[in-house]
């Protein structure tokens, strides 16, 4: 008798068949649904994980150029010239700055940035090598580095004091005092609102001043001199 109870407790414990083809029918209503959302926000996503990474790229370029740019030398070639080292077109721009990183000599460098293409299309580098006076037109630039690439494209503008842009700046005899640095995407030519202007900070040939302390390097003196001192009486001290 109570081996007659222990089968029928075993018989009518589990699920049946029934049970068990309704059970499989939801879990697969529900891997469905999961995947029918994930294929619809997972493209999503990594769009706007890839543009968030294409804007750091672009905005980290752009600082790194404003600050080059920006450290612009006043310098000449050599001595005979009486052009400015800085030679910029739309796609390029040439100068001379101070030397920058942990294992540069002291001294200058020639940088170059500009635009040139790969096998994966346009790429914007930068390009450097020591300054040598007379050699630098002819300069071998070396250590490339890739600031940015295809499908964005930056043009340089340049304006001096007059505050008026020009697609160019050569053989002039004083640096530009801005860059403007414009980006857009190549496959539609729409100009990205993240362009930026560079300052130039020198405007004026350095030169050497010596004395019992050593021989430093400061600005040449500019032509607006700077106003003296006055009294309340409006008469100088």
């Amino acid at each position: 008798m109570k081996r007659e109870r222990r089968s029928r407790t075993a018989c009518s414990s589990g699920f049946t068949l029934i049970e068990t083809l309704a059970a499989l029918a939801l879990m697969g209503l529900i891997l469905s649904g999961l995947a029918t959302i994930t294929s619809q926000w997972l493209p999503n996503w990594n769009r706007g994980f890839d543009r968030i990474q294409r804007s750091d790229a672009i905005g980290i370029a752009l600082e790194r150029m404003s600050a080059d740019i920006g450290a612009s030398e006043f310098m000449r070639s050599d001595r005979e010239t009486k052009y400015v080292l800085f030679q910029g077109s739309e796609l390029s721009v040439t100068f001379a700055r101070p030397s920058l990183g942990p294992n540069a000599r002291p001294g200058l460098e020639l940088v170059r940035i500009a635009e040139s293409a790969d096998s994966q299309g346009f790429v914007l580098t930068r390009s450097r090598a020591q300054f040598a006076p007379g050699v630098a037109e002819q300069a071998n630039l070396g250590d490339p580095v890739v600031l940015l690439r295809a499908p964005y494209r930056v043009s340089f503008s340049y304006a001096g004091r007059d505050r008026l842009w020009k697609d160019t700046w050569r053989d002039a005899e004083a640096l530009p005092s801005a860059v403007l640095m414009t980006v857009r995407d190549a496959a539609s030519e729409r100009v990205l609102p993240v362009s930026r202007i560079a300052v130039i900070h020198a405007d004026a040939p350095a030169e050497r001043a010596c004395g019992e302390g050593g021989c430093r390097t400061k600005a040449a003196a500019q032509p607006d001199a700077q106003p003296q001192n006055t009294t309340n009486d409006g008469t100088r001290r």
